[in-house]
């Protein structure tokens, strides 16, 4: 996988073009840090494309949720508890509403 900057696609942004269907994926940093991924697409598999990225976004942040639930001792609620903790989410969100 090919990483480069946004400088570099920026001001190569031709030559990137022509080299994404080859390498497929392209990971575009900013100060040395990830940012964004460039990927291959066509008309024939934009829509399950999008349709997997959406898939993978939504089961990292499940991870990420699971993982800080189990953090805080969270994971481990009643079902009591967690209609309470529902409960008073609602309300909350009914007071700032108004």
């Amino acid at each position: 996988m090919k990483f480069l900057s946004v400088r570099d696609l920026r001001g190569n942004s031709a030559r990137v073009w022509r080299e994404l269907p080859t390498e497929k994926e392209m990971v575009i940093t900013s100060n040395g840090r990830p940012v964004a991924v460039l990927t291959a697409v066509n008309e024939a598999n934009v829509e399950k494309s999008l349709a997997a990225w959406r898939q993978a976004r939504a089961l990292q942040i499940i991870t990420e949720i699971q993982t800080e639930s189990a953090r805080k001792g969270t994971s481990v609620l009643s079902l009591d508890e967690i209609n309470a903790e529902i409960s008073s989410a609602r309300k909350t969100r009914r007071k700032s509403s108004r």
